[in-house]
Formats: structure tokens, sequence, C-alpha cells
């Protein structure tokens, strides 16, 4: 039971670094609790766009006359389309277990624990623990949804962004918390079959990692589609022994009650570096991450980590090159260091929001002197004919 290397979690950094890996010549293992391709594939990126793309075709069909196209009869099956995300999901889980078994992985179904020595204790469903050992140990854990002290999620009323990919039924109104790419993308999908959707915004912008510019865009189009933002807000407590969710909202002008049937906790993602055996091996952390160095080699020699529980943003195609990075400096390549303020990111709402390096006024704060330019989509031939006219490119 020796191998070269053992990947904790089969997310987009561990299956993608096992993968490489194995092409370098390493006798790789992947041990995974849940499905293959983690929160990405099975919960999070991939069923996500399935959903998108059904909202997007509704969206069409909504506005077929546009087109010079008349539909009479047509409505969202909310059933289906929950179903259909879960088949897309699922298909790709397969792909992953096709390809390990392609590049001679062992896959090993389990929960994995870092112990000791260079070695992994396996728990597997009915509690039996196996021992196996490697020279090189690689920690990609992954996420889960994060939980405010006032917000706690009981997977019914209040969820997350698992529980609102496989609601059993519509729901007539949501408050969503949080407008990161998560809490946006939730809102465009269930305003558009229909769902009053409210988001609660801490900051004074959704979206508040992008380009302030940016931010506003979203936010008029957003209040076009009939999306309810309240900027500078924070849900104070969430009452749920009634039918629905009697939401307390702190505002600017002071406290409003809103009333919904589901509230959606959209405020971020937690790492999962509780018990894989971090304190017992002397792993070093430091707010919630794991401390590695440029290569992803934590203080133990032969422990590395990547994708969300380490610095830097958490994203499936940032974990997948952290991972390449990795396995390729284990097997003695040259490698050079990711640079990180050259990261694409995209939240796939509409419009579809995608930006790559600094922010004009991270930009300005830097001590750069910029000059901008903005082609508004108006102006754009291939916009207009598409109809989707909303928005803009803008550089600097």
């Amino acid at each position: 039971m020796h191998y070269d290397l053992i990947v904790i979690g089969s997310g987009p950094g561990g299956y993608v670094a096992a993968i490489r890996a194995s092409q370098l010549g390493l006798k790789t293992a992947v041990v995974e609790k849940e499905s293959l391709g983690g929160v990405c594939l099975n919960w999070g990126c991939i069923p996500t766009k399935a959903l998108l793309k059904s909202a997007q075709v509704f969206e069409y069909l909504k506005h077929a006359a546009d087109y010079g196209i008349t539909v009479n009869d047509y409505k969202a099956d909310f059933d289906s389309i929950i179903k259909r995300s879960r088949h897309v999901a699922d298909g790709m889980s397969k792909g992953i277990q096709f390809l390990f078994k392609k590049n001679k992985i062992d896959v090993i179904n389990g929960y994995g624990k870092l112990k000791a020595g260079k070695k992994v204790e396996v728990t597997d469903e009915s509690g039996k623990t196996t021992l196996y050992e490697a020279n090189h140990i690689l920690l990609a854990t992954g996420a889960r949804s994060r939980e405010l002290p006032g917000l706690k999620q009981d997977g019914k009323k209040v969820i997350g962004y698992r529980e609102a990919m496989v609601l059993p039924d519509q729901p007539k109104s949501m408050v969503i918390v949080g407008s990161g790419a998560i809490g946006c993308e939730f809102a465009y999908f269930y305003n558009s079959l229909g769902t009053k959707v409210t988001i609660v915004e801490f900051m004074p912008n959704i979206v508040p990692v992008e380009d302030e510019d940016i931010s506003k865009q979203l936010g008029r189009s957003f209040k076009k589609s009939g999306i309810e933002i309240m900027l500078e807000s924070s849900v104070e407590s969430v009452d749920t022994s009634g039918d629905g969710c009697q939401v307390k909202v702190k505002t600017k002008k002071g406290e409003e009650i809103i009333s919904c049937d589901i509230v959606l906790s959209a405020v971020g993602i937690t790492p999962n570096i509780e018990n894989i055996g971090l304190e017992e091996t002397g792993v070093i952390t430091d707010k919630g991450k794991v401390l590695v160095n440029d290569y992803y080699q934590t203080n133990i020699p032969g422990v590395y980590a990547i994708g969300d529980i380490v610095k830097g943003p958490a994203l499936a195609h940032v974990a997948s090159a952290e991972g390449i990075c990795c396995v390729e400096k284990i097997a003695g390549l040259h490698v050079e260091p990711i640079n990180y303020g050259n990261i694409p990111g995209c939240t796939y709402c509409s419009p579809e929001i995608a930006s790559v390096g600094m922010t004009e006024k991270a930009a300005k704060e830097a001590g750069y002197e910029i000059k901008v330019g903005k082609f508004p989509f108006t102006a754009s031939g291939k916009a207009k004919a598409a109809g989707a006219s909303e928005g803009f490119v803008k550089l600097f």
C-alpha cells in the first residue's frame, strides 16, 4: 500500500494533479469520501451551469417575439430542470472515473486523514480504517458553504448552494444573502423562472470583488429584470417558525422584515481543514488556510496543499493550475510559480461578467497612472444582433 503520491480530494485541484502525476510516472492514488470530481463537478461549477443554461433557454422563449419567432405554449418544468442538471453532473463524475482508469490511478473510497510519517488513514463507510503510505501527500480537500452566526442553515428553509440545486419545488420568493458569483448566479436562475428574488449585500455594490463600473452595471441589469437589491445591509436573524421565513434585515434606514419561502446563504465558503490531521502532524495554518510556499509545500516535508484550503482565489481553474505546478515540481521539472495577478474570473449570470487583472480602484491604489477605455455593447453589431446589448468592455 505504498504510493509515490496520494491525493486527498478529487475536485478540480485533486483530480488534475493526480492525472498529471500519473502522466509523469508517479504511482498515484486519490482518496475521495463522496463522488469523484468534488464540489465543482457535483455541486458547483458544472450543475450550476446546467441550471443557468435552462434559465437562458427559458429567457429566449419569453423573448422569442423579439427575434421574429412566435411561441404560444411554453413553461418551465422545475423538476425536469433539476433532473437535467443532476444528469449532467453525474456524467462528468463518470468521466473522471474513466480518466482515472485510463491513467492507472487508484481510487480509495473513504475519509482521508493525514498521519505522521507520510501516511494517510482512510476510514470507509463501515468505519474500517486502512493505513496507506506515500512519498508525497497532496491535500486538496476543498471548501463548503460558509455559515454566519445569525444565519444557521437547516437545509430546508435556510439553505446553502447544495440545497439550492435540488429543491423539490420552485419557491415563490427567495432572499439571497451575499452577491458574489454564487449569489448572483442563483439570483439570475431563480428570477428567470419566476421566483421573486431579493439580494441582501453587506457591501456598497453587488459582486464586490469586481470593478465598480461592472458591479453597478450588473445591478442595473438585475433591477431591470425584477430582482430587488438591498446594499449596505445585513441579515440579523431569520424566523422559520411559520410556513415561510421572516428575515430581519438591518439597513442604513433601520430594520426591515422581509417575508419569503427560502433564504439562500451565499456569503462565501469555508476551507475544509478540520479533522484532516493538520494539528496532529504539525502542519501550520493561518486564518483558516494552510500555509504553503510557491510550489505548495507545507512546513512538513512531503506534505502539500492546493485549492480552496490555501491562500488565493477559490476558483476551479486556479486549483487545477496549482495541482499541475505542484506535481511537476515534485517530479523534478522546471516550474515557474503561478502569477496570481493574471487569473481570469467569471460570473455566469446574465449579463455575464468576465475579468482579469486589477480593478481600476486597485490599480490606482497601487500607484499606477492609467488610461481607461470603454466600448459599449450597444455599439457592437454582434451584440445588437444577438439581442444582448447591455454592458461594455473596459480596459486600462
